[in-house]
């Protein structure tokens, strides 16, 4: 952890703390940025709070937008770079769950301080004053804990999200959650019904990708996700009666997270591969359960979800391909796997490849040393692939529909289209044949047979 002595402001931010106490009034960064360094960590963002008010702010600086006003926030403009200055405040009731009804402006730091989520989130510090941590943010930091400011129920009755948001610092910090505060998630966490998809997307995106996926399953004890994400409670309580597996559904998917890196389109695939498991149980005369077919109904469910959540166009297709295709399995022979990459596509196949490594490592040991040496020798041959840039798809073909029509006549249309593909099909059984001249050729006598027949 960093010594607080070391804490080293910006030259913008510190310009910005000084032109504001040469005024007159107090300011500090506060929240995030101060957290972060005590960490040791660069911060994203660095946030100011200022006893002064939002009109005393536009005064002394040239460039100013109001940003929020209503808030006591104003955005100070530095060569370009913004900075949120927001005056002390003490905010109101909460009616909708998020926005205070009334924001009432003071001169106390410890009165804004209060109002803040977490103790590692209300520590304020300017190189004059140090440290100004009313409420033990630092300890906290040093014990590693979450904890919120006051009581948690307050903090999370003003904002249900606070709740996703301690699983999330929990999971990017390694922190546990201070006891009284994972009780108030689980007696609230119904509440998160009110949260805009937007804002919970966010979120559980922030706590998937984090070093800590496995926090996940906090989610699930104090019953987050059985309002944002109930297919994965169903998860979490079918066992996996099978060779292959141990545990339960939710536990293998919380373990495939765990092996695979932290990307997003990764971790979701991992997060959705098996979610449609518990509607696709069946038990054979051994006991033994399967899941068939459960790789369709986990894409069914996964593009459900994604687009609940309000995924863009592009996540929620790269993700139900990955999940869609998962289980898929292709000798690992040159010609099969060609066909494999023109079938799940060339930007799928590399992730697929992880993806299927990850699912293999969070089984059993079950044939575990034969599912990786096959899948090793797929990885191979694919790389032999791509090094020797095979064609796998139509934009790598020797020819193009402009070529077939000015060689051969066909004219555009279905016909055209399907000619493509049958030399592409020739091709992918033998790259040796991505040669313009002969697939003109191959099209012409294609076109003349069918007119024979």
């Amino acid at each position: 952890m960093q010594e607080i002595s070391t804490i080293v402001l910006p030259e913008k931010v510190k310009y910005l703390i000084d032109t504001i106490m040469e005024a007159g009034y107090e300011a500090y960064a506060v929240g995030g940025c101060i957290r972060d360094s005590i960490l040791g960590r660069k911060p994203n963002d660095w946030d100011i709070t200022t006893s002064a008010s939002p009109q005393q702010i536009k005064s002394l600086f040239k460039r100013t937008i109001d940003t929020g006003l209503q808030h006591g926030t104003v955005t100070v403009l530095l060569e370009q770079e913004g900075f949120e200055v927001t005056t002390y405040r003490v905010d109101g009731k909460y009616e909708d769950g998020r926005h205070p009804s009334s924001v009432t402006y003071t001169v106390d730091l410890k009165e804004d301080l209060k109002r803040r989520d977490f103790t590692i989130n209300a520590i304020a510090y300017n190189d004059r004053e140090g440290l100004v941590d009313a409420f033990g943010g630092v300890k906290d930091i040093e014990d590693k804990v979450i904890r919120c400011v006051g009581d948690p129920r307050e903090r999370f009755q003003e904002d249900a999200l606070r709740m996703m948001r301690a699983v999330r610092f929990s999971a990017q910090l390694g922190y546990a959650i201070e006891e009284g505060t994972l009780k108030a998630i689980s007696g609230l966490s119904a509440s998160l019904r009110r949260i805009s998809a937007e804002r919970i997307q966010a979120e559980l995106v922030k706590l998937i990708e984090s070093p800590h996926p496995e926090k996940l399953r906090v989610a699930y004890e104090t019953g987050i996700t059985r309002i944002i994400l109930p297919e994965f409670d169903a998860c979490m309580e079918m066992e996996q009666k099978n060779p292959n597996h141990c545990g339960s559904v939710g536990e293998h998917t919380i373990r495939t997270m765990q092996e695979i890196k932290a990307d997003r389109i990764l971790r979701l695939a991992m997060l959705f591969h098996d979610i449609g498991k518990p509607e696709t149980m069946s038990v054979d005369e051994e006991g033994i359960y399967h899941f068939y077919g459960h790789s369709a109904v986990s894409e069914k469910m996964a593009y459900e979800r994604l687009r609940n959540l309000k995924f863009d166009n592009h996540t929620v297709h790269m993700v139900t391909r990955l999940v869609r295709y998962h289980d898929y399995e292709a000798p690992a022979e040159p010609k099969h796997v060609r066909r494999a990459l023109a079938k799940i596509g060339e930007d799928i196949f590399p992730l697929l490849l992880l993806v299927k490594q990850a699912d293999i490592r969070a089984q059993s040991d079950y044939k575990r040393e034969e599912k990786e040496a096959k899948l090793k020798e797929t990885v191979q041959v694919y790389e032999q692939i791509v090094e020797q840039k095979q064609c796998v798809s139509l934009k790598m073909l020797a020819v193009t529909g402009k070529d077939l029509i000015e060689e051969t006549g066909i004219k555009p249309g279905p016909e055209l289209g399907q000619v493509l593909n049958d030399l592409l099909n020739l091709v992918i059984e033998d790259p040796t044949l991505n040669r313009k001249e002969f697939l003109i050729e191959a099209a012409v006598r294609k076109r003349v047979k069918e007119d024979i027949q």
